[in-house]
């Protein structure tokens, strides 16, 4: 039997009881949509094509794919059930030769390691069509493995089902390995009678039999893994298991989870060892968080990258950001895309950074906005500092030198440049650039108007001197 592989995956329905707009398949679980997850677990088999059915939705679910550049996408219209739906790769596997291995797009926990193991039973049966199978204790909605001296002898649909079959716990997957060179032909005989009036992908097994083709089946031991999405409770149940068992997973390499419950961290996430993470945090994309570090609770960090000994405190938003080592973040502060932090740096409460970088050992602990600038080491940025970046149409770049001064309720009207070892005084608005070592104000002298506060009290009164 030839070793080419071909990956079909049936993503066509609307699910209409997600009662969306989006087709279902581009719903997310754990950072990445339901199909993005089946099309990850395919690559492990590393196919020779991999093909998309597309149906609701076809033009949502094609701009998705741009990304896979490998991938064909092929439109079902109109939809008249499995069968039609997996006909219609015909076009992209005329001429082809070897194994094609059908997936659904809305079962997202496959594992590899099944799909190898499928394939392998596949092959060890010399079999036309294997199929995955599992036994549960409530198989409404499912298909029924109806089995003969044994053997799998066809499989019957629930609306279609006998009160007999009804009782059989053993159920079909929807994944399936077929040999490529009879599976067109054969499915050129599926009619459509039945209680849905489409072309049941389930029938080919009889017909196989008919045909005195071998068919196999492969039952997994954890039902879990070809659990099926229709609804968004389904939706929920699900993403709480992979939840679960990221969770376990770093748990196991080391990183302490406060409360795994609260805890919301999405597939791609890295942790280093010895880190903590309190309740309440999300962290999500392709974010890295090195080791010994704490992540206090209600903090959501987004495709960032956190240095090693590092120390988020609660309510921080990170986004896009960089963070290196031992440096202090918040509480309730908001790193904004493309901004660095550098090592033992402390952006404090109340400070927002955006598209900046705060050098090593700088510091701005209180209530201001930095951005689009590029911040020394060894700075101080005091209280209520603005960078004023954005003069109505175009945004202006801020540098501060190693070493400066910024006093509290400062304002500095970009571009401006405040140079090494400079100072900026309390107040200052900064219009112009400040020479290293140089200090700069903007305020008059103080003046102090004697007995003023009574003369405003008196010229206030009423009539009555109330």
């Amino acid at each position: 039997m030839s070793q080419n592989i071909h990956v079909v995956v049936l993503a066509a329905g609307q699910g209409t009881r997600m009662k969306s707009s989006m087709p279902k398949v581009l719903h997310r679980l754990s950072g990445h949509t339901l199909i993005e997850r089946v099309l990850r677990t395919a690559d492990a088999l590393s196919p020779t094509t991999a093909t998309v059915i597309v149906g609701y939705g076809s033009g949502q679910v094609r701009d998705f794919l741009k990304a896979r550049p490998r991938v064909s996408v092929v439109v079902q219209e109109p939809q008249l059930g499995t069968a039609h739906a997996l006909q219609q790769a015909e076009t992209v596997l005329h001429g082809q030769e070897g194994t094609v291995v059908l997936l659904s797009g809305d079962v997202p926990l496959l594992r590899p390691e099944t799909l190898q193991r499928l394939l392998e039973t596949h092959r060890r049966e010399n079999a036309a069509a294997s199929v995955v199978t599992a036994t549960v204790d409530r198989p409404y909605g499912y298909g029924r493995i109806v089995r003969a001296d044994g053997r799998i002898a066809r499989i019957v649909e629930e609306r279609d089902a006998s009160q007999a079959e009804r009782q059989l716990r053993e159920i079909n997957s929807g994944i399936y390995a077929f040999d490529l060179a009879p599976l067109f032909d054969a499915l050129r005989g599926i009619a459509s009678k039945n209680a849905q009036g489409e072309y049941y992908l389930t029938d080919l097994i009889a017909i196989y039999r008919g045909r005195k083709l071998p068919v196999a089946t492969l039952m997994v031991t954890n039902p879990d893994e070809i659990r099926g999405i229709n609804s968004r409770t389904e939706l929920a149940e699900v993403s709480r298991i992979v939840r679960q068992n990221k969770n376990e997973e770093l748990m196991a390499a080391g990183v302490t989870l406060v409360d795994p419950a609260t805890t919301y961290i999405d597939l791609d996430v890295e942790i280093g060892a010895d880190t903590v993470i309190h309740p309440g945090v999300i962290i999500e994309g392709h974010t890295r968080i090195g080791a010994a570090c704490e992540i206090q609770a209600h903090v959501r960090i987004v495709d960032s990258t956190i240095g090693a000994h590092a120390s988020v405190n609660s309510f921080c938003l990170i986004t896009g950001a960089r963070v290196a080592d031992g440096a202090s973040i918040g509480p309730f502060a908001h790193l904004r895309p493309e901004s660095i932090v550098g090592e033992k740096a402390k952006v404090g409460n109340f400070v927002e950074l955006k598209k900046t970088t705060l050098g090593a050992g700088s510091k701005a602990s209180h209530l201001a906005y930095l951005g689009d600038a590029t911040i020394g080491s060894n700075v101080n940025i005091g209280a209520g500092t603005i960078i004023c970046n954005f003069d109505g149409q175009t945004k202006h770049e801020t540098s501060i030198e190693d070493g400066a001064f910024i006093g509290s309720d400062t304002q500095l009207i970009a571009p401006v440049t405040v140079g090494r070892g400079a100072y900026v005084g309390t107040g200052t608005t900064v219009r112009e650039s400040v020479p290293p070592g140089a200090l700069a104000v903007s305020a008059g002298k103080q003046r102090n108007i004697e007995g003023w506060v009574e003369r405003k009290r008196g010229k206030t009164k009423g009539p009555s001197g109330s």
